[in-house]
């Protein structure tokens, strides 16, 4: 008896097990199933965007009443009026992209966009140089300010005055003179967005690109204002036309074409400022030199004695200067351009810290002048001029 009861409660104990074990893998069932069917619908959501439509992107090219939308398609240019629904029709607005389907109907507004290099381009806040950080150039600086910021700041007295300010200015000189630096103490005072790009960005390989990238340059800065438009070595754009038969010179020449187009447009009392600069002004188309364009063409020389000493004074003003004459080291950079003398007062620094010294000596500084002075000919100097 004992022996049949004993033999019961194994039965029950395995069956137990076996009943353990049905509901683990019933379990580990269900996740797999729920993990499938995920998959099923991920599947599902991508096999009807494979279906769906495509949609192509027009703009808004004017509004002619009674519900009726005159679009331009962008890539192929192709112009179509379409009508729409009273609700849309009053969210439209000109320049704006819309997606519309195959029958050319507008499904959508998208709004004005643009190019993601045109907005990488811009700086959210105003740079932080200003105008004390900039060692000599005192006249250039006032100049710069009389065209970019008291238009901005000040548009009351042109009006009184009833003067039309500069439209544009172009700053040219050596390389590291300071003419950045300059563009960004003016955005800093003027308090407007810096939209700055480089002359090889708008230089691209297929037709009609680099117009299309200065014109929503120039879209945006309109949208941004007050805005300044920093336009850095202009000369890969602006050089002088030839007449070499390339398809990579022509392009570039549309892009130029595009950019002097865009220049004329802007109104000379707008809240849009043009600063360009470059290396090399002998270089530059005439077209984008007259008046009308660039009304102020100023050149950066390489600082003198003074300037030298204050941008000696500009840079060290923060470094644990030990028995470091100053004025001692004014004559021995004849030559040098602000960068350079940014750099020695850096490279000072640096021999100081291989030393594990708390101060920099004034041999540290004779010997980061030997190490970065470059001193170039006079006649090479000839093409800044």
């Amino acid at each position: 008896m004992e022996d049949s009861v004993i033999g019961v409660n194994n039965d029950n104990d395995l069956y137990k097990l076996q009943v353990q074990e049905m509901k683990a893998k019933v379990l580990d069932l269900k996740m797999q199933n729920e993990l499938l069917q995920k998959e099923v619908n991920q599947l599902r959501r991508e096999n009807n965007q494979l279906k769906r439509v495509p949609l192509f992107v027009a703009a808004v090219v004017d509004k002619l009443g009674d519900g009726e939308v005159y679009l331009r398609q962008q890539g192929n240019n192709q112009e179509y009026i379409t009508r729409v629904n009273p609700e849309l029709y009053d969210g439209l607005t000109v320049g704006m992209k819309v997606a519309v389907n195959n029958a050319l109907s507008i499904v959508k507004p998208i709004g004005t966009t643009y190019d993601s290099r045109v907005r990488v381009m811009e700086l959210e806040e105003a740079p932080e140089i200003t105008f004390e950080e900039i060692g000599g150039l005192r006249e250039e600086i006032e100049e710069v300010r009389e065209a970019v910021e008291y238009p901005l700041t000040r548009p009351e007295i042109f009006e009184k005055v009833g003067v039309e300010p500069p439209k544009g200015i172009l700053l040219y000189g050596p390389p590291g003179t300071g003419k950045t630096l300059i563009a960004k103490a003016v955005a800093h005072n003027a308090h407007a967005e810096f939209i700055r790009m480089s002359g090889s960005e708008l230089v691209h390989k297929f037709i009609g690109e680099g117009a299309q990238l200065v014109r929503e340059l120039f879209e945006f800065a309109r949208e941004h204002t007050p805005a300044i438009v920093f336009i850095d070595e202009i000369d890969a754009i602006a050089s002088q036309r030839t007449n070499d038969g390339t398809s990579g010179s022509a392009e570039v020449q549309r892009t130029l074409m595009q950019l002097l187009a865009e220049m004329d447009g802007f109104d000379n009392r707008g809240n849009i400022r043009i600063m360009a600069a470059t290396n090399r002004v002998d270089m530059l188309d005439p077209a984008i030199l007259r008046p009308g364009r660039f009304d102020r063409i100023i050149e950066v020389p390489v600082p003198d004695a003074d300037s030298r000493r204050e941008i000696f004074k500009i840079h060290s003003r923060k470094m644990n200067l030990n028995g470091v004459d100053l004025e001692a080291l004014v004559p021995l950079t004849e030559g040098m351009t602000g960068a350079e003398i940014q750099a020695v007062c850096r490279e000072a620094g640096m021999r100081a810290v291989r030393r594990n010294a708390t101060a920099i000596e004034h041999n540290d500084f004779l010997e980061a002048i030997k190490k970065v002075s470059h001193k170039e000919a006079a006649g090479d100097l000839r093409m800044y001029i």
